[in-house]
């Protein structure tokens, strides 16, 4: 709708039952944009706000996310390349379905400290990437989740050099590639945390803190 104008502030966007692919891409590539309306949708579709502020680079701050539920896709991308954002929203929700924060976060440089994370179910590949690359990030949010599904946590900090505290991964129970190049390249992590797992699958911690050729 708004996608490559010069938009500085987004209209009001008071909706709180969304449809599937209803804010999808809407200020992308909106370089202009720093003033964000409140997103006070709780009820989300599939696809809903993805890639909604893809490459928005002025923007700082944004409003908070209050569902609780997340559907897949829905923040896929959402804040992707906001390469001046520097206070990210809480994730409130308790369950996240598959790819539901894909690349959430990615490449946003002056990220210093990760939203808070509440969900304890995770969906397939649903934090995949969510960080990767935010190479400013210096603290990791707590991951409380115990119910992981396939690459929930694949390369989710993937390139953070400067991540200094890794999360408590109280899981017992993993799931393919759950953990999967989770740490690549963080190379300023100072410990690793406690892995209590008992059951084990294919790749669950495959290059975990693997550090590679870039």
């Amino acid at each position: 709708m708004f996608s490559g104008t010069g938009i500085v502030s987004t209209p009001q966007l008071p909706a709180s039952t969304l449809c599937d692919r209803c804010y999808e891409g809407m200020f992308y590539n909106c370089y202009d944009l720093v003033s964000v309306t409140e997103l006070p949708a709780v009820n989300l579709g599939k696809y809903c706000y993805a890639q909604m502020f893809f490459g928005c680079k002025k923007l700082v701050k944004v409003p908070t996310l209050p569902a609780t539920s997340l559907p897949r896709h829905c923040y896929y991308g959402m804040f992707m390349r906001c390469s001046g954002l520097v206070n990210a929203p809480a994730i409130r929700a308790t369950s996240m379905d598959y790819w539901s924060c894909y690349e959430m976060f990615e490449d946003c440089e002056s990220l210093v400290y990760a939203p808070s994370m509440s969900a304890t179910v995770l969906g397939e590949s649903c934090c995949c990437l969510m960080f990767a690359n935010c190479v400013n990030l210096r603290k990791a949010p707590s991951l409380p989740a115990t119910t992981l599904e396939d690459g929930c946590y694949r390369q989710m900090f993937s390139g953070c050099k400067n991540l200094e505290y890794a999360p408590s991964l109280p899981a017992t129970i993993m799931e393919y590639e759950c953990y999967e190049y989770m740490f690549r390249n963080c190379t300023n992590l100072a410990s690793a945390p406690s892995l209590p797992a008992t059951t084990l699958a294919a790749n669950c911690y495959s290059g975990m803190f693997m550090r590679s050729e870039e």
